[in-house]
């Protein structure tokens, strides 16, 4: 396996589980916000949803991340199946996980989060564009990080691993 996706909405755990799983494997970590252009991250401070030219450029820079030598944990929204062919283009054995959670659990945690560019606000413009993929290990993300960790570990046979 060459790398994890961890997808979802704005404020599902991505970057927190993301990091647990990189600590256990051994692997890189890379958080998708950390890639995104001054432009889009103005954008979205300012309240307004990426359109998918804006999302082009970053999403070819997370395939390339991912091509790189060396296991990969990527923690990005990856919310419509075009984004997530893009990202996976060319990437051998590439595993997602769908991390889920409910609007009122999610808000609540976007709104006590603190220092990042993507206000509460865009949440709903999350879960309208989210579209659930097929092929992923889906997780409800109501329990603590470290059990979501584990519960991601055995959903795809690395449980022994770690």
């Amino acid at each position: 396996m060459s790398a994890i996706v961890l997808m979802g909405v704005a404020g599902c755990g991505k970057t927190t589980v993301g990091l647990l799983l990189a600590e256990r494997l051994g692997w890189r970590f890379l958080d998708a916000d950390d890639f995104h252009s001054p432009a889009n991250v103005e954008k979205m401070r300012s309240g307004q949803p990426l359109t998918d030219d804006d999302r082009w450029p970053w999403l070819d820079r997370l395939n390339g991340l991912l091509r790189e030598d060396g296991p990969a944990i990527l923690a990005c929204s990856a919310l419509r199946q075009r984004y997530r062919d893009r990202i996976a283009a060319g990437v051998d054995d590439i595993r997602w996980v769908h991390l889920v959670g409910t609007f009122e659990l999610i808000g609540a945690r976007l709104a006590a989060r603190k220092g990042h560019y993507m206000p509460a606000t865009l949440l709903a413009s999350q879960f309208d564009t989210l579209e659930p993929p097929d092929a992923a290990l889906t997780v409800d993300v109501a329990d603590m990080p470290e059990v979501l960790a584990e519960r991601i570990l055995k959903g795809l046979g690395l449980g022994d691993r770690a």
